[in-house]
């Protein structure tokens, strides 16, 4: 009878410490248990969009040869739009109500995308199934991933961020061979249909997963709280910066197939350098993420994005043989891995955990724009070259050295100008 009081006091006084928003576990096995999940739930659905390029190249060669690589380059670009527009949609979704519900409903629906992609001819039917479809659906299961994984982790977040966010590169290493093999061995619809198939076992994985260790706090929804963060001069230039480097960010993922064709590279090669990108991204989202932890994650993310931007110019830009384009894909994916990887670790440094859904979906939202229009004007820079693409790469590097730039006045105007500064 004595211990059982003892016992409801233990539990009483270790839910508060659960829920408490300000005491992170930083690790346990449900925390990694969470990124666990996370990783194969970013692994489908950032991963998918970074495997694009197969698409674009694949397109302009079979059922859209007709359309000039700009058009094409819609497809993709509005894909990759989908997965960040929509954040604003599903970050609040996951605020409001948890993740179970939203990553149930993307799960469903980027799969049918895909199914439908696998039965599509026209245009208009790629469009839809691809980029809208399947689009909204891996928005719905990367923000309420990144919203549930935040609230476990504080101390290791930038670690356990580019850990779980390295589901993407991996993704992007697999998936554009298995899809190109694939069509290879058995045809394009049944191509996708298998790969649906096995996003989807990876789903029900992720969907089990990822759960998040606060309650959702509902709030009713009100067009405002969109736009107060952008009352944070902090969060505004961090956005703008983010928009200008997805302005340029995917341009080699999406760009870097049909650049090296153009160029002579031997014919087999250049399929695989869009894996070659996001292998080297793996360790770009894992290794360097551990210096956002102990220097500052707003002092890393600075140093890659404009490293970057340059290795765009002085590398990729006078590339003409098969060595300099491989360093280049190497260099890139290693840098390019930790920008997007830590981004996310940025945000939740000068926001309200609980509202952190919210506030990377509105940034995310933003930097969309970006991503929608970077591809179709790199598009139209190489169709008015008549096919070449030095104005493409010109164009990727000061994109990513503006974004970077902005980033900077950010942080300045959260610390200042001291360069030892952690932040």
């Amino acid at each position: 009878m004595f211990l059982v009081p003892a016992f409801r006091k233990k539990v009483n006084n270790l839910t508060p410490s659960i829920q408490d928003p300000h005491a992170f576990p930083d690790g346990g096995f449900q925390a990694w248990f969470c990124i666990a999940g996370g990783f194969c739930t970013i692994f489908s659905s950032f991963g998918w969009v970074n495997c694009i390029g197969v698409f674009q190249d694949y397109y302009q060669t079979h059922q859209l040869s007709s359309y000039s690589p700009g058009t094409v380059a819609w497809i993709p670009a509005t894909e990759s739009f989908m997965l960040f527009f929509f954040g604003l949609f599903s970050g609040k979704l996951a605020d409001n109500y948890g993740p179970r519900w939203p990553l149930l409903f993307g799960s469903v629906l980027h799969v049918f995308g895909l199914m439908m992609v696998s039965i599509s001819k026209e245009y208009y039917q790629i469009f839809l199934a691809q980029s809208i479809a399947s689009g909204i659906g891996t928005s719905f299961l990367f923000y309420p991933t990144i919203a549930a994984a935040g609230t476990w982790f504080k101390r290791h977040r930038a670690l356990a961020f580019g850990i779980m966010v390295s589901g993407s590169s991996v993704g992007g290493v697999v998936l554009p061979i298995m899809v190109q093999h694939l069509i290879e061995e058995v045809g394009f619809g049944w191509a996708l249909r298998i790969t649906a198939f096995f996003l989807l076992g990876l789903l029900v994985f992720g969907n089990i997963a990822v759960k998040s260790r606060l309650p959702p706090a509902r709030k009713p929804f009100t067009l405002k709280e969109y736009f107060v963060p952008f009352l944070e001069i902090p969060f505004l230039l961090l956005a703008t910066g983010s928009f200008f480097v997805y302005i340029g960010a995917f341009l080699p993922f999406n760009f870097i197939i049909v650049q090296a064709k153009q160029a002579g590279i031997p014919t087999d090669l250049p399929n695989y350098l869009v894996p070659i990108i996001n292998a080297a991204s793996i360790f770009g989202r894992t290794f360097p993420a551990h210096l956002g932890d102990v220097y500052g994650v707003f002092n890393v993310c600075i140093v890659f994005t404009l490293f970057s931007g340059v290795i765009s110019l002085a590398l990729w830009l006078p590339a003409a043989s098969t060595a300099p384009i491989i360093v280049f894909a190497v260099l890139y994916g290693f840098a390019s891995g930790l920008v997007v990887a830590i981004i996310p670790a940025l945000v939740a440094s000068i926001s309200d955990i609980q509202k952190l859904g919210l506030r990377v979906g509105v940034l995310y939202a933003f930097s969309a724009f970006g991503v929608l229009v970077g591809s179709p004007i790199a598009g139209a820079i190489v169709t008015s070259q008549g096919g070449g693409y030095s104005g493409l790469k010109i164009f990727c590097g000061v994109t990513l050295i503006t974004g970077g730039i902005f980033i900077i006045f950010s942080r300045v105007k959260l610390v200042g100008l001291g360069l030892l500064v952690k932040k």
